[in-house]
């Protein structure tokens, strides 16, 4: 393991659950019946672990929608042809994506990372930031993806984000997503990671019809066959640089980073959680920090999630990636954060708890 990644793993240190009583406690002296707010009160507990017992919150906070390409889409993975990926891109710093509305919405930054797309450098822009490993993998149906120090550099790219986030002041960042093809990784990393099966994984991506969906199925199990013995090592990292794609093994960084860093993590939807599995298989502290979006369309995200026994925040029935789901977790989490802090207890209120 590469000495860097190896000194992040060591330096995550799990949140404090004995920090969970007195927030609690807290809670149900706010001016409500205990547990009425549900969900929110779970999510103000677990970010006052976070943040060590002080007052929790989630702001500033940031998305990394963060951009690679995959050499499977020769395969026949993808309605959409691979420069799409690039087009969208300029249309995330032009600000007219649907990650640029929501976290408008939202009130969250969003930073737009080359982390491996098709073709040279971007113009340069005040919302980018290039880290270009390689101009997109190779294909994983015919080999392995990545070499393990492609792998390996898009990681610590990742663990840099986070810490460059950290070191701005941030206390929170989402995960995004921008890869053509990039489901076809993403299933195949989940089917190696929790020995699940490409049939009941495999969906349709981009919008495939059904036949779509089966040669897409296949394509996976070549992949899974042909990197056979990255898969049977159990290496997270043998696997992703195997199956995986820049994007992911950043995003992956990104999570680790976070964690590393006491930052809560909003992780989005079907490729994210596969770049979130990767980090917690590589160090289970990682899921202190971390906060599932949204249920995705994409069939086999729900398997994933109770592979890692998780439950997202919100079911919307969307599949964009990008980080959508991410900004509107954060909303949440802001809630939840402000009704732990600005709400009034039943002293300060002069209301009568009834306990």
């Amino acid at each position: 393991m590469h000495p860097d990644i190896a000194a992040t793993l060591a330096a995550i240190a799990p949140a404090d659950p004995a920090l969970d009583t007195a927030a609690r406690a807290h809670l149900d002296n706010l001016t409500k019946p205990r547990g009425s707010l549900g969900v929110l009160e779970d999510l103000a507990a677990r970010l006052v672990q976070i943040a060590g017992g002080a007052a929790p919150g989630v702001d500033p906070a940031r998305i990394y929608t963060i951009a690679g390409d995959h050499g499977v889409v020769a395969e026949g993975v993808s309605l959409f042809p691979q420069e799409v990926t690039r087009q969208m891109v300029a249309n995330f710093l032009a600000g007219g994506a649907g990650i640029n509305v929501l976290a408008d919405t939202a009130g969250v930054q969003v930073m737009v990372v080359d982390a491996g797309s098709v073709g040279g450098p971007y113009p340069e822009h005040p919302g980018l930031i290039q880290c270009k490993v390689a101009a997109g993998t190779a294909s994983l149906a015919q080999g392995p993806a990545m070499t393990r120090e492609q792998c390996d550099r898009a990681v610590l790219h990742g663990i840099a984000l986070a810490e460059a986030a950290a070191a701005d002041g941030c206390r929170a960042v989402g995960t995004g997503d921008m890869g053509i093809g990039n489901t076809t990784p993403s299933t195949a990393l989940y089917c190696a990671l929790f020995g699940l099966d490409p049939d009941a994984m495999t969906g349709p991506g981009t919008g495939l019809p059904t036949a779509g969906v089966r040669a897409k199925r296949e394509v996976i199990r070549r992949g899974l066959a042909v990197n056979a013995r990255a898969v049977a090592s159990g290496d997270p990292l043998e696997i992703l640089a195997a199956l995986g794609g820049l994007e992911i093994a950043a995003l992956a960084g990104l999570c680790l980073g976070a964690a590393k860093c006491r930052m809560a993590l909003a992780v989005d939807g079907f490729i994210s959680t596969a770049a979130f599995a990767v980090a917690w298989k590589l160090c289970p502290a990682v899921r202190d920090y971390a906060f599932f979006a949204h249920a995705s369309a994409e069939p086999g995200h729900a398997r994933a999630m109770a592979a890692m026994d998780a439950r997202p925040l919100l079911d919307l029935g969307l599949r964009l990636g990008e980080g959508t789901g991410a900004a509107l977790a954060l909303f949440l989490l802001r809630a939840a954060a402000n009704v732990y802090t600005n709400m009034a207890t039943f002293a300060d209120a002069g209301v009568h708890s009834g306990a």
